[in-house]
């Protein structure tokens, strides 16, 4: 995971009228906090934080220079967006130090075909996993190709980059391949019929 710079303010302007107020100028509300640090409160330029977040995912591994001088790195912990407009509405962010594992969840990026016919079902969109703070994967490649109809692919299946660690259950199903349901009914009506021609 690369690393991004972004700059940040100050905030001592705080409650809901001080949130609304820094949302107003065009800035998100943030928290950072993490290691015994006591929280911090600053605001983030709203449109290049959800740039950051839009190309990076929700791992993304930031650079915050305060304008006091801090300097902390950090990923998001977690984003609040409006429900209506989906503009980012507040943000909690954890101080990571390089060398230290987190854990963390990572979206998975489903590839190849499975059968020809097989309908596809994604039991899974993520999975939690433990990695070093800046070595956090994007995603993490689930390979589908040629999965037979009846058959499931299994999170001990996968393979994930050296120093990662999947902790979810190796025998959870992260994508099965089931047959589409108007061609299971029709073989079945098909079996019903010839049964009754054959009374």
């Amino acid at each position: 995971m690369s690393e991004v710079r972004i700059s940040a303010e100050p905030r001592t302007d705080f409650g809901k009228g001080g949130a609304r107020r820094t949302r107003r100028a065009g800035k998100v509300p943030a928290v950072v906090y993490g290691h015994g640090e006591k929280p911090t409160h600053i605001s983030l330029p709203g449109l290049e934080f959800a740039a950051v977040l839009r190309k990076g995912g929700a791992n993304q591994l930031i650079n915050v220079e305060v304008t006091d001088g801090t300097r902390v790195l950090v990923i998001p912990k977690d984003i609040q967006r409006d429900a209506l407009r989906d503009d980012i509405v507040h943000a909690d962010l954890l101080i990571v130090r390089r060398g230290e594992k987190i854990t963390t969840d990572v979206p998975i990026s489903f590839v190849g075909e499975a059968e020809k016919g097989g309908l596809v079902v994604h039991e899974l969109t993520s999975l939690s996993i433990e990695a070093e703070a800046t070595q956090i994967p994007e995603s993490i490649e689930v390979d589908l190709e040629g999965l037979a109809i009846g058959s499931q692919r299994y999170v001990s299946e996968i393979v994930v980059p050296e120093g990662t660690v999947i902790l979810n259950d190796g025998e959870q199903a992260v994508a099965s391949v089931s047959e589409p349901r108007g061609e299971a009914a029709d073989e079945a009506e098909g079996e019903a019929a010839e049964g009754e021609t054959a009374e």
